[in-house]
């Protein structure tokens, strides 16, 4: 499995729906642009099929220069466009296109020899940064993610918001593995559907493709607000859930997806368990150790907060929490250049 790699802008591109998108590309595709300045800027969109932000401000963004040349040359990624004409995840047989990118665990996995091939392009292109454009299914403020905590980084992410999240799991994700490259930063979007998403995301690729270098000196304490995601919370297989009132094992707030970015104090309620249940979530660290007792404790059928945290990513998207997670859990975390 490879990705298509064309140097032109294909026709009709500017004017596709999302759902017309495999029919005008077929495959993955790798487009190379030209630019005033030759070190492209290299922008990823649709490693969620279902999450569009990405591809839609890269067509009003080519829009916007459709006469005139491009601050910086650009490379797009356009990933999964197959599961995006169904506006899915990825696609059943599939593996999730953001956990196969270099230092996967999945090595095997017939889309890793892909995504292997596209950093390879990159480097050779001598990539000046990266940007992978995503959208959540809860609700959360726009963020910026990065996997190193490095001045360009920080630079590059802050850029787009204040508030950045410094991670190193899961692995397989577009953005570690592009760091090895050049400075790299996940952008969040919010929600598919909201207008500001894609006016965001358009507007940054824009801003960074005028940048003629990242700054190497430290950001200024008070333009970022730096948090460390600690833990990755997944509901077990064998676990039932819901957030309503059915008779299931563990059944969540309704809103649990409010608590996102809230520094909740010890002893917040997040769900109740059926009498007899007895296991509950699985929470682990970067390590791959069960951390659940450090976060969460059982008081007579409640699940609450251990001690202070604060979550983000949490959904009420069943089919995302069985296929990837609940969410993580973040603490703050001051850079060393601050």
């Amino acid at each position: 499995m490879m990705p298509n790699e064309i140097e032109y802008l294909p026709e009709g591109l500017l004017d596709t729906p999302l759902q017309g998108l495999v029919s005008l590309l077929g495959t993955p595709t790798l487009m190379h642009l030209p630019g005033r300045r030759p070190q492209p800027l290299f922008v990823t969109v649709l490693a969620h099929g279902n999450e569009g932000t990405g591809y839609y401000a890269v067509q009003a963004l080519l829009r916007r220069y459709q006469n005139q040349e491009l601050p910086r040359a650009l490379s797009v990624f356009f990933a999964n466009v197959e599961a995006a004409s169904q506006g899915l995840r990825f696609l059943d047989g599939q593996t999730d296109f953001n956990r196969v990118w270099p230092g996967t665990e999945r090595p095997d996995a017939p889309e890793a020899a892909m995504m292997q091939q596209v950093v390879n392009c990159m480097r050779q292109r001598g990539a000046f940064a990266s940007i992978d454009v995503h959208n959540n299914t809860g609700i959360n403020p726009h963020y910026a993610c990065i996997n190193r905590v490095d001045n360009q980084f920080l630079h590059l992410a802050s850029l787009f918001s204040r508030t950045v999240v410094y991670f190193i799991r899961p692995l397989g994700v577009q953005s570690m593995a592009m760091s090895y490259v050049c400075p790299a930063v996940t952008i969040e979007c919010g929600k598919p559907d909201h207008e500001y998403g894609l006016e965001h995301a358009r507007d940054y690729i824009d801003a960074c493709l005028h940048l003629s270098e990242l700054p190497g000196h430290p950001v200024p304490s008070h333009d970022v607000e730096l948090f460390h995601t600690v833990a990755t919370v997944k509901v077990p297989d064998e676990l039932s859930f819901s957030f309503d009132e059915e008779p299931v094992d563990l059944r969540f707030i309704g809103n649990i997806d409010h608590l996102n970015f809230r520094e909740l104090p010890a002893g917040t309620r997040l769900g109740w368990l059926q009498p007899g249940v007895a296991t509950t979530l699985d929470v682990r660290d970067d390590n791959g150790q069960s951390i659940h007792d450090l976060y969460f404790a059982i008081e007579g059928d409640a699940l609450v907060t251990r001690r202070p945290v604060m979550p983000s990513m949490f959904t009420l998207d069943k089919r995302i929490i069985r296929q990837d997670c609940l969410g993580y859990l973040m603490e703050r975390l001051l850079p060393e250049s601050s």
